[in-house]
């Protein structure tokens, strides 16, 4: 059994359906694995929200989860982190490295951020975000996890004590048996960061790490892992739809490039709501003026979207009147009352986008596992809650989708009884 521990709630679903479509069982928890998963799971999948959490904090919660995942039988584990390596300035990817490495008693451990089906690629330690360093793509301006350093070494050296060494693509190029001899040169306890350009270069490294006790990456290289160790085993089926058509709706936080043009087809084809937080710093008074939005919505088209995401320049001067954690903070106790709020209107199909977003939705629902159905996007698989009223949730990171994902979604469920 493998245990895979991811530091947000979208990248949990991004990993857990890399290895669902590599052929293998693959189950999916929130927060912790807190019921025994059934005899066909041949991964665990423990999304954590600790991707800006106080390194103390991922650390305790990773190592919590790692050690449940041990006692239901894994014996190796996959770190997954965010295809641009954020995390907060005095970083998380390290510290949780660290403890797990040492939990697991892992010597050499590779890290592997690029994802090339979402346009992530390293070269000579640089990574790069749809062909341009990730210092200069719209990563620089995240609102919590900025990232102005694209060079990938330097940034985990900065957050562990252990050296931190690069396999460059020529090594990665030349296959399995070159990539291990030039781990095997290296330090007992190195951090080795993997250049990676193309599908084939993923391949290579899996061949080279999939005996490895600890493995950190991305999800693609997750899917070459499944198809390593079951060979030839043909894709799982996605789960059937287990809602159907039912009153949806989109709830945004994210202020990435993607999410910001997403919205902007969603605007100009069915209802939008923005949430204020300059008029108002009360998230029981964002949420209600939300709330009443939506119950004063005619009863036929597409289904509605609620958002707080802002571009660059209006997401500074939030920060700099409010705090970017303040703001943060707001936004997500307004989402989550929000989401509660939807539900409790017979909403059972929600679109979410951001990572944070999507943790404090998932969090406020109380779901804590649920069944992988089909994608929607690359990654981007719809999840449904356990229980005898299923909520299907589409859990999307911001960068992630074409720019007709909510539009598209939200005009295909437009028949809901309830707006």
């Amino acid at each position: 059994m493998i245990g895979v521990i991811a530091d947000d709630f979208t990248g949990a679903t991004d990993v857990a359906v890399a290895f669902h479509a590599g052929g293998l069982g693959t189950a999916i928890f929130f927060d912790d694995v807190d019921e025994t998963p059934g005899p066909a799971a041949e991964v665990l999948v423990v999304g954590l929200k600790i991707r800006t959490e106080d390194p103390s904090v991922a650390v305790a919660k990773s190592l919590q989860a790692v050690r449940r995942l041990k006692s239901l039988g894994a014996t190796r584990f996959y770190f997954k982190y965010c295809s641009t390596f954020d995390s907060r300035p005095d970083g998380n990817i390290g510290p949780v490295a660290d403890a797990l490495a040492h939990d697991l008693g892992a010597g050499s451990v590779v890290f592997v951020p690029g994802s090339p089906s979402h346009g992530r690629t390293q070269y000579r330690g640089h990574l790069f975000v749809d062909g341009l360093l990730l210092s200069e793509s719209h990563m620089r301006n995240h609102p919590l996890t900025p990232m102005t350093d694209s060079n990938i070494p330097r940034v985990l050296a900065r957050q562990t004590q252990r050296p931190v060494s690069l396999v460059p693509i020529e090594t990665v190029w030349s296959g399995a048996t070159e990539i291990r001899a030039a781990r095997e040169s290296l330090p007992d306890d190195s951090y080795t960061v993997l250049d990676a350009l193309e599908d084939s270069d993923l391949a290579n490294i899996a061949a080279a790490v999939v005996d490895d006790v600890l493995v950190t990456g991305g999800a693609d290289l997750a899917g070459h892992l499944a198809r390593l160790v079951r060979p030839g085993r043909a894709t799982t089926p996605a789960d059937q739809d287990l809602v159907g058509i039912v009153p949806t709706a989109g709830l945004s936080g994210s202020c990435s490039k993607r999410t910001l043009e997403q919205i902007a087809e969603a605007a100009a084809a069915g209802p939008t709501y923005r949430l204020d937080i300059l008029a108002s710093q009360n998230p029981a008074e964002l949420a209600a003026g939300a709330l009443g939005w939506y119950d004063r919505l005619p009863s036929r088209g597409s289904a509605p979207l609620i958002y707080s995401s802002l571009p660059p320049t209006d997401l500074q001067i939030v920060q700099r009147a409010l705090g970017a954690e303040r703001a943060a903070h707001l936004l997500e106790t307004a989402m989550r009352e929000i989401a509660t709020g939807l539900v409790e209107r017979g909403v059972r199909r929600i679109i979410v986008a951001g990572g944070e977003t999507s943790g404090a939705v998932v969090s406020a629902l109380g779901v804590r596992a649920g069944l992988l159905g089909e994608e929607a996007a690359p990654g981007v698989p719809w999840i449904y809650s356990r229980g005898q009223t299923p909520v299907a949730l589409l859990l999307k990171s911001g960068n992630f989708g074409d720019s007709g994902f909510f539009r598209r979604l939200l005009a295909a469920q437009s028949t809901g009884p309830s707006w």
